[in-house]
């Protein structure tokens, strides 16, 4: 078993990528395996890892079925609905909160229910 080559932060060559970094091109690692990795100091902490791929090796994201598209929308959808008066508030409702801004704090707005 060999161990992995190790590159300071900012310091990979060329043709490496993380999985973000590939995502970002439109590519996945397409099930290659990790061939370096980088390192992230970080002050009185361990260092960041990530995980570094051949991009020559990557594959295209694949495109999204319409099926999980209209899942992806109804669960946004949910996201964003609020349980108390049942609207569409906007935006995605705080777990913290549980509802919408203006029905968990009625003083403040006018709920649209």
């Amino acid at each position: 078993m060999s161990t992995l080559p190790v590159y300071r932060w900012r310091l990979a060559p060329d043709g490496l990528a993380t999985v973000r970094q590939l995502r970002a091109a439109g590519l996945r690692p397409g099930g290659q395996e990790v061939v370096a990795q980088v390192e992230r100091p970080r002050r009185r902490r361990p260092p960041l890892v990530a995980f570094l791929y051949r991009v020559d090796r990557a594959k295209p994201v694949r495109p999204m079925s319409p099926a999980k598209q209209a899942a992806l929308d109804k669960a946004n959808a949910a996201r964003r609905t609020c349980p108390t008066c049942g609207r569409d508030a906007g935006y995605v409702i705080p777990a913290r909160l549980g509802e919408c801004v203006p029905c968990a704090f009625p003083d403040s707005e006018p709920c649209a229910a």
